[in-house]
């Protein structure tokens, strides 16, 4: 909701901030097909790859800090309008299966607005258990993603 390339450009900004955490890339804004079962407008999706040297635990829940401070209020309807959504994709090779967290995130392999910003940030990635991000990119299909900036 709002101005979603500015919410995006944010986010980039505050992941960047995190204490013991440095933005090292970032993907360019895709104009992307809602998903999910709620009807509303285009959304906006990047991806960041970021150094961190924050434990899961502390980067997560940082980054959950983050998402708030730029607007995020939670309890809003399941895949509904919001005004900013990060979410956690891949922390190096570690897998968690916890109720707040996953990793990797579990809606990677079929998300092409998940899979094509990524692919641009880092191709040779490894996603532990599903494959090469160039592989799983070519897989899905496009649902008609655009450039956003």
């Amino acid at each position: 909701m709002g101005d979603s390339r500015a919410r995006v450009r944010d986010a980039f900004a505050a992941l960047g901030a995190l204490p013991g955490t440095r933005l090292m890339s970032r993907s360019p804004l895709y104009l992307t097909a809602p998903f999910g079962p709620v009807e509303q407008g285009a959304f906006v999706n990047a991806v960041a790859g970021l150094l961190t040297q924050l434990s899961v635990g502390a980067f997560f829940g940082a980054m959950r800090a983050a998402e708030t401070a730029l607007g995020r209020r939670r309890g809003q309807v399941r895949w509904g309008p919001r005004e900013i959504d990060l979410d956690l994709l891949v922390f190096g090779e570690l897998r968690v299966a916890e109720d707040e967290l996953v990793l990797p995130h579990p809606g990677i392999p079929e998300r092409d607005f998940v899979l094509y910003p990524l692919r641009d940030v880092a191709p040779g990635l490894t996603v532990p258990g599903l494959g090469l991000v160039s592989e799983l990119a070519a897989r899905v299909l496009d649902r008609g993603m655009r450039l956003a900036d």
